[in-house]
């Protein structure tokens, strides 16, 4: 064999495989080069710039495109904030800000900044409690759950001590019910029905010798003379009742009564009734006069000497580590809760204001040529570079195509 038959045996899968196996490359530089127009006696060459630095605008928006319509749609950005934003993570960044708060507070000791701190908490009772206050009237079941727990668990358990059982007696005696207003209700009760009735259900009722005297004398006739006595002579029938009650010891039984008394003694109706009338007065208390008495009465404070006692406190006060994760747990579950509804309405909204399209076209443009076409030699070096030999083996295999061929047509 001969070097030229030698020659159409071989050169053509060598040919083929270098060409094959370098396709790639040069397909990626002409895609790229030159990286800018080439002008010669003031006349553009053609193809100059490359294909992807003549288009790099239009090539970002196609990117961006892609990428928004395929990887970070608002779906996956959903996904995305729901993973970031996990319950122990929420916890770490608020503990964090709970540790930077504190730091901070311990250094606060000018004047300016205890007038911030005023400022924040006055527009702060200002805003948000109204707000929280109405919120509370609005949330019926919320409102009515929590009256009935106090009403359960602090009023139904109470007790009068004695200094309170001692003024609540000498109230009801001297304000509720004095002697006037007792012998007032004796006059009202001392009809003449009524006391025809009294006498018939004495003679009635009683037996041996009372039966005796109740029948020959009665009680119509004393009861008569009671009534024309407190009606005649009130002062004195005042004086009689108050004697009375002070013989009797009414003060002292009236005050160990109010000492041993619970709500509970109560039967069940009775206080059933006044639940639902507690529920309903403080609502309608919050809803009517509420709001107003706390704008009177945040109004009236001190905010500077108010802020001023907090920093001092916050700076003087140690903060248990208990207390800070039972606080930074409950702050978390309650953004948890909070995210977990309106986090679909918080990424359509901050998208939006990110601009990801703008971004993504931006740093695309902003990119030089060069530096495009690197990562993109590098991304298919790396990871495409089974394609690269398939190449390579499609020249050799073509190549040795063409050299049968070439044989074949010298045998002819």
């Amino acid at each position: 064999m001969d070097g030229r038959t030698l020659g159409l045996w071989l050169l053509p899968p060598v040919v083929g495989g270098i060409i094959g196996y370098f396709t790639n490359d040069l397909a990626i530089r002409m895609l790229f080069r030159p990286y800018r127009p080439v002008v010669i006696g003031g006349w553009q060459l053609p193809f100059t710039p490359g294909l992807i630095p003549a288009n790099q605008g239009r090539l970002a928006r196609r990117i961006a495109d892609a990428i928004l319509g395929s990887l970070l749609t608002p779906d996956a950005l959903h996904d995305l904030a729901r993973r970031l934003l996990e319950l122990p993570r929420l916890e770490a960044a608020i503990a964090w800000l709970v540790s930077l708060l504190l730091e901070r507070l311990r250094e606060v000791r000018d004047p300016r900044s205890i007038e911030v701190a005023a400022d924040v908490l006055r527009d702060l009772a200002g805003s948000a409690l109204p707000r929280w206050l109405r919120a509370i009237v609005r949330q019926r079941q919320g409102l009515d759950a929590q009256i009935d727990r106090w009403f359960e668990q602090q009023l139904l358990s109470q007790k009068l001590g004695p200094l309170q059982a001692q003024q609540l007696g000498d109230w009801l005696l001297e304000g509720a019910f004095p002697p006037d207003q007792i012998r007032r209700v004796m006059l009202d009760f001392l009809t003449d029905d009524n006391i025809r009735n009294l006498d018939r259900i004495v003679r009635d009722r009683t037996r041996g010798t009372d039966w005796v005297i109740a029948n020959l004398f009665g009680v119509q006739s004393s009861l008569q003379r009671l009534r024309q006595f407190l009606r005649e002579q009130p002062e004195a029938g005042d004086a009689v009742i108050a004697e009375l009650s002070q013989r009797l010891a009414l003060r002292q039984q009236l005050s160990q009564a109010l000492q041993t008394f619970q709500l509970t003694d109560l039967p069940q109706t009775t206080l059933t009734d006044l639940r639902l009338q507690l529920r309903q007065g403080l609502r309608q208390w919050l809803d009517q006069d509420g709001l107003s008495l706390l704008e009177g009465a945040l109004g009236g404070l001190d905010w500077t000497a108010a802020a001023r006692a907090l920093l001092d406190r916050l700076r003087t006060a140690v903060i248990s580590d208990e207390a800070i994760a039972a606080f930074r747990h409950e702050v978390a579950l309650i953004l948890d809760q909070r995210l977990e509804h309106e986090l679909e309405d918080l990424v359509a909204a901050a998208l939006p204001i990110l601009a990801l399209e703008d971004l993504i076209i931006g740093r695309v443009e902003a990119t030089p040529a060069a530096d495009l076409e690197a990562a993109i030699q590098g991304i298919v070096r790396s990871e495409l570079q089974a394609i690269v030999n398939i190449g390579g083996v499609l020249g050799v295999l073509l190549g040795c195509v063409q050299s049968l061929i070439n044989v074949w047509s010298l045998s002819t």
